[in-house]
């Protein structure tokens, strides 16, 4: 099974972090009974940054893993397979 790169994961679990302390945030605000809107755009804006996250962590995965799949011609109809059914969820 390939690995997340160090690089990759550098640049990301900052950006985790942060989405963790904003969905401490959202839990806080649904203690506190803060106006539902409020909440509402905090959730979409934890959204949106999961959504960057996945988005990084997919270019990763093909500059890395799925060229050199095909560079090599070894398990590319595979690897090729698995990244479109993994973009077909995540637009879902």
């Amino acid at each position: 099974m390939l690995k997340l790169d160090e690089k990759t994961k550098k640049e990301i679990l900052p950006r985790m972090k942060k989405i963790e302390g904003q969905v401490a945030g959202i839990c806080k605000m649904v203690e506190e009974r803060r106006y539902c809107i409020d909440i509402i755009n905090q959730i979409t804006a934890v959204r949106r940054a999961l959504e960057k996250v996945a988005l990084i962590i997919m270019e990763s995965h093909i500059k890395n893993h799925v060229a050199e799949a095909i560079k090599s011609d070894k398990n590319k109809d595979e690897m090729i397979e698995e990244l479109t059914e993994t973009i077909f969820k995540f637009l879902k």
